[in-house]
Protein backbone atom coordinates (compact mmCIF):
# COMPACT_ATOMS: atom_id res chain seq x y z
CA UNK A 1 0.00 0.00 0.00
CA UNK A 2 1.34 3.69 -0.83
CA UNK A 3 2.05 5.76 1.77
CA UNK A 4 -0.69 7.69 1.09
CA UNK A 5 -3.22 5.22 1.06
CA UNK A 6 -2.05 4.09 4.62
CA UNK A 7 -3.15 7.68 5.79
CA UNK A 8 -6.79 7.50 4.47
CA UNK A 9 -7.21 4.10 5.79
CA UNK A 10 -6.20 4.98 9.35
CA UNK A 11 -8.03 7.97 9.14
CA UNK A 12 -10.56 5.90 8.38
CA UNK A 13 -10.46 3.33 10.61
CA UNK A 14 -9.00 4.84 14.09
CA UNK A 15 -9.39 8.46 13.73
CA UNK A 16 -13.88 8.68 14.09
CA UNK A 17 -13.06 6.19 17.83
CA UNK A 18 -10.38 8.77 19.15
CA UNK A 19 -13.12 9.90 21.82
CA UNK A 20 -13.75 6.23 22.82
CA UNK A 21 -9.99 5.12 22.97
CA UNK A 22 -9.35 8.41 24.85
CA UNK A 23 -11.93 7.57 27.38
CA UNK A 24 -11.56 4.24 27.64
CA UNK A 25 -7.81 5.26 28.63
CA UNK A 26 -8.61 7.31 30.95
CA UNK A 27 -10.67 5.04 32.84
CA UNK A 28 -8.02 2.78 32.66
CA UNK A 29 -4.68 4.86 33.51
CA UNK A 30 -7.15 6.87 36.37
CA UNK A 31 -5.30 10.22 34.69
CA UNK A 32 -6.52 12.53 31.64
CA UNK A 33 -2.55 13.53 31.29
CA UNK A 34 -1.73 9.81 31.36
CA UNK A 35 -4.72 8.75 29.17
CA UNK A 36 -3.62 11.31 26.51
CA UNK A 37 -0.06 9.50 26.45
CA UNK A 38 -1.65 5.85 26.02
CA UNK A 39 -3.19 7.42 23.09
CA UNK A 40 -0.74 8.35 21.40
CA UNK A 41 1.56 5.55 21.90
CA UNK A 42 -1.43 3.14 20.29
CA UNK A 43 -2.42 5.57 17.57
CA UNK A 44 1.95 5.29 16.38
CA UNK A 45 0.97 1.33 17.14
CA UNK A 46 -2.31 1.60 14.99
CA UNK A 47 -0.81 3.49 12.67
CA UNK A 48 2.14 1.05 12.60
CA UNK A 49 0.10 -2.29 11.95
CA UNK A 50 -3.00 -0.44 10.04
CA UNK A 51 -1.55 -2.50 6.66
CA UNK A 52 -2.55 -5.41 8.38
CA UNK A 53 -5.96 -4.56 9.58
CA UNK A 54 -8.33 -7.05 8.22
CA UNK A 55 -11.26 -4.98 8.27
CA UNK A 56 -13.97 -6.00 10.71
CA UNK A 57 -15.28 -3.79 13.85
CA UNK A 58 -12.47 -0.67 13.71
CA UNK A 59 -13.66 0.16 17.34
CA UNK A 60 -12.98 -2.75 18.91
CA UNK A 61 -9.83 -3.15 17.32
CA UNK A 62 -8.27 -0.26 18.11
CA UNK A 63 -10.07 -0.26 21.84
CA UNK A 64 -8.06 -3.67 22.01
CA UNK A 65 -4.71 -1.68 21.34
CA UNK A 66 -5.78 1.21 23.31
CA UNK A 67 -5.96 -1.82 26.43
CA UNK A 68 -2.69 -3.37 25.75
CA UNK A 69 -0.99 0.12 25.52
CA UNK A 70 -2.29 1.18 28.63
CA UNK A 71 -1.44 -1.88 30.78
CA UNK A 72 2.00 -1.59 29.06
CA UNK A 73 2.06 2.28 29.54
CA UNK A 74 1.57 1.29 32.99
CA UNK A 75 3.67 -1.55 33.97
CA UNK A 76 7.10 1.06 32.73
CA UNK A 77 5.67 4.25 34.40
CA UNK A 78 4.01 3.59 37.67
CA UNK A 79 4.72 2.01 40.87
CA UNK A 80 2.76 -1.63 41.50
CA UNK A 81 0.64 -0.77 44.34
CA UNK A 82 -1.03 2.14 41.90
CA UNK A 83 -4.21 2.15 41.62
CA UNK A 84 -6.08 3.06 38.11
CA UNK A 85 -9.51 4.85 38.52
CA UNK A 86 -11.63 6.50 35.56
CA UNK A 87 -12.51 10.06 35.77
CA UNK A 88 -15.60 11.39 36.81
CA UNK A 89 -15.76 13.79 33.25
CA UNK A 90 -16.24 10.37 31.44
CA UNK A 91 -19.58 9.85 33.20
CA UNK A 92 -20.72 13.70 32.20
CA UNK A 93 -19.44 12.46 28.74
CA UNK A 94 -21.72 9.77 28.66
CA UNK A 95 -24.71 11.04 30.10
CA UNK A 96 -24.08 14.05 27.38
CA UNK A 97 -24.03 11.41 24.27
CA UNK A 98 -27.13 9.46 25.77
CA UNK A 99 -29.07 12.74 26.12
CA UNK A 100 -29.22 12.23 29.63
CA UNK A 101 -27.71 16.14 30.74
CA UNK A 102 -28.32 17.30 34.03
CA UNK A 103 -32.02 18.84 34.66
CA UNK A 104 -32.08 22.09 33.35
CA UNK A 105 -35.93 22.78 34.39
CA UNK A 106 -35.64 21.11 37.89
CA UNK A 107 -32.82 24.21 38.96
CA UNK A 108 -29.97 23.91 41.37
CA UNK A 109 -30.90 21.41 43.53
CA UNK A 110 -31.83 18.68 41.27
CA UNK A 111 -28.83 19.41 39.38
CA UNK A 112 -26.63 19.60 42.68
CA UNK A 113 -28.39 16.17 43.02
CA UNK A 114 -27.14 14.66 39.66
CA UNK A 115 -23.76 15.91 40.29
CA UNK A 116 -23.21 13.85 43.82
CA UNK A 117 -25.09 11.08 41.86
CA UNK A 118 -22.81 10.81 38.96
CA UNK A 119 -19.71 11.57 41.58
CA UNK A 120 -21.01 8.49 43.27
CA UNK A 121 -21.44 6.32 40.82
CA UNK A 122 -18.05 7.37 39.61
CA UNK A 123 -16.12 6.68 43.09
CA UNK A 124 -18.08 3.11 43.03
CA UNK A 125 -16.68 1.63 39.26
CA UNK A 126 -13.87 2.77 40.71
CA UNK A 127 -13.71 0.80 43.61
CA UNK A 128 -14.31 -1.92 41.68
CA UNK A 129 -11.77 -4.86 41.47
CA UNK A 130 -10.10 -4.60 37.84
CA UNK A 131 -11.44 -7.26 36.09
CA UNK A 132 -14.79 -6.38 36.82
CA UNK A 133 -14.77 -2.75 35.97
CA UNK A 134 -12.46 -3.43 33.10
CA UNK A 135 -15.95 -5.42 32.01
CA UNK A 136 -17.98 -2.84 32.71
CA UNK A 137 -16.54 -0.02 31.06
CA UNK A 138 -16.06 -1.65 27.62
CA UNK A 139 -19.82 -3.01 27.62
CA UNK A 140 -22.06 0.15 29.63
CA UNK A 141 -19.86 3.14 28.77
CA UNK A 142 -17.50 2.11 25.78
CA UNK A 143 -20.76 -0.37 24.12
CA UNK A 144 -18.41 -3.31 22.98
CA UNK A 145 -20.87 -6.56 22.53
CA UNK A 146 -19.58 -9.34 24.63
CA UNK A 147 -18.44 -11.04 21.84
CA UNK A 148 -16.09 -8.19 20.98
CA UNK A 149 -14.88 -8.07 24.79
CA UNK A 150 -14.20 -11.75 25.16
CA UNK A 151 -12.04 -11.08 22.35
CA UNK A 152 -10.42 -8.08 23.70
CA UNK A 153 -9.91 -9.87 27.18
CA UNK A 154 -8.52 -13.18 25.81
CA UNK A 155 -11.72 -14.99 28.03
CA UNK A 156 -14.98 -16.56 26.76
CA UNK A 157 -17.72 -15.04 26.84
CA UNK A 158 -19.20 -16.67 29.49
CA UNK A 159 -16.31 -15.02 31.76
CA UNK A 160 -17.59 -11.58 30.49
CA UNK A 161 -21.03 -12.25 31.24
CA UNK A 162 -20.10 -12.85 34.64
CA UNK A 163 -17.90 -10.31 35.33
CA UNK A 164 -20.30 -7.89 34.06
CA UNK A 165 -23.02 -9.43 36.55
CA UNK A 166 -21.29 -9.48 39.66
CA UNK A 167 -19.89 -5.46 38.80
CA UNK A 168 -23.04 -4.30 38.52
CA UNK A 169 -24.19 -6.42 41.32
CA UNK A 170 -21.43 -5.02 43.11
CA UNK A 171 -22.36 -1.10 42.11
CA UNK A 172 -26.02 -1.86 43.21
CA UNK A 173 -24.58 -2.91 46.55
CA UNK A 174 -22.40 -0.09 47.33
CA UNK A 175 -25.11 2.32 45.94
CA UNK A 176 -27.59 1.11 47.67
CA UNK A 177 -25.53 1.95 51.04
CA UNK A 178 -24.64 5.11 50.06
CA UNK A 179 -26.37 8.04 52.24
Amino acid sequence: MSEKALAERFGAVVLPHLGDALALARWLTGSAADAEDVVQEACLKAHAGIAGYAGGNARAWLLTIVRNTAYSWMSRNRPRGTIAVGDLGDLDEMAAAHGAGLPDDNGLEASLIAKADAAALGAAIAALPQPFREALVLRDINGLSYREIAAMLGVPIGTVMSRLARARGLLVSELGRAP
